[in-house]
């Protein structure tokens, strides 16, 4: 399985100066590698939900982190035979600000990711006339699922062995964030989906790579950060902020103009600091614990 939810922003050191790098090396910044991650999102009594993740804490990127399903965009995720229905490449290449071919990687990334890491699959039986359906039982995948996880099986076979269609209709173009440039260890440029769960399937965070999953609402999500019961890297933050108080009729309607977040780190007072356009208020909120496995205790 591909890195998960890396999300543009740089590993966790250990010690206070959460989220941001040790003291860069080198002149030359590293070049982001492509990643799409998606916000599943259902309605509930109150409001919105969104399916978050804890990593692992021996994970080496980003341990102990709160997290939506995703990864770096795959090989054979680009130009990928596969049956597609709804918007076409071009249509997502004008909404994300990429090439076509960089566009059809990144929605069959998000859905492959998607299915490997919370066993959600934004498909549909493929033949026939009009729109296909969605598949309510994805359970059924297991097998090709963990093949997927390992890399022995591509998503298009997966897509094409089962006669399925990729539901690319189903997801909705939300964000793009950048690792800052000072970030020597690895770096990423993840474009945020965010995508309403299919009727009858279910999120389970079944997956190498996290070692808790839940269903949360942006603001509960916010507290728990800052109450330091959990950590936000910035965009994840950004993008709780985005969802609070909507439905999920609102968030699939919304219009969102996709422009690049590169936040900037500076060095002041023998710490990193990150600025981006909220950084006041993330930094007020941020938890003054590491993340569990990183530096102090944290609270489970």
């Amino acid at each position: 399985m591909s890195t998960t939810t890396d999300e543009g922003l740089p590993e966790e050191p250990t010690g206070t100066n959460e989220g941001l790098p040790e003291e860069p090396t080198g002149t030359d910044p590293l070049v982001p590698r492509p990643a799409a991650t998606v916000m599943l999102v259902r309605d509930a009594a109150e409001s919105i939900e969104v399916f978050m993740m804890r990593r692992h804490a021996a994970m080496e990127f980003v341990a102990g982190v709160m997290v939506f399903p995703g990864g770096g965009v795959d090989d054979r995720d680009r130009f990928a035979d596969i049956s597609w229905f709804g918007p076409k490449p071009d249509w997502w290449a004008e909404r994300l600000g990429v090439d076509t071919g960089l566009a059809e990687a990144l929605v069959c990334a998000a859905a492959r990711e998607t299915f490997e890491e919370s066993g959600v699959l934004f498909a549909g039986p493929a033949g026939g006339s009009g729109a296909p359906g969605i598949i309510s039982d994805a359970s059924v995948y297991g097998d090709a699922r963990a093949a997927l996880a390992n890399h022995s099986l591509s998503f298009a076979d997966f897509l094409r062995d089962e006669k399925l269609v990729l539901r690319a209709d189903l997801l909705r173009p939300w964000d793009n964030w950048i690792t800052p440039k000072e970030e020597r260890t690895r770096r990423y440029d993840t474009f945020f989906f965010v995508g309403a769960l299919p009727e009858g399937q279910r999120a389970d965070g079944e997956n190498t790579e996290t070692d808790r999953a839940f269903w949360s609402t942006p603001q509960a999500g916010l507290e728990d950060f800052e109450q330091g019961n959990s950590f936000l890297l910035p965009p994840t933050w950004t993008q709780l902020n985005s969802l609070a108080g909507r439905s999920v009729a609102d968030v699939l309607a919304s219009e969102r103009k996709i422009v690049p977040i590169e936040p900037n780190l500076s060095l002041g007072e023998g710490s990193w600091q990150i600025e981006f356009f909220d950084s006041g208020r993330y930094n007020a909120a941020r938890n003054q614990r590491a993340p569990l496995g990183r530096g102090r205790e944290a609270a489970q």
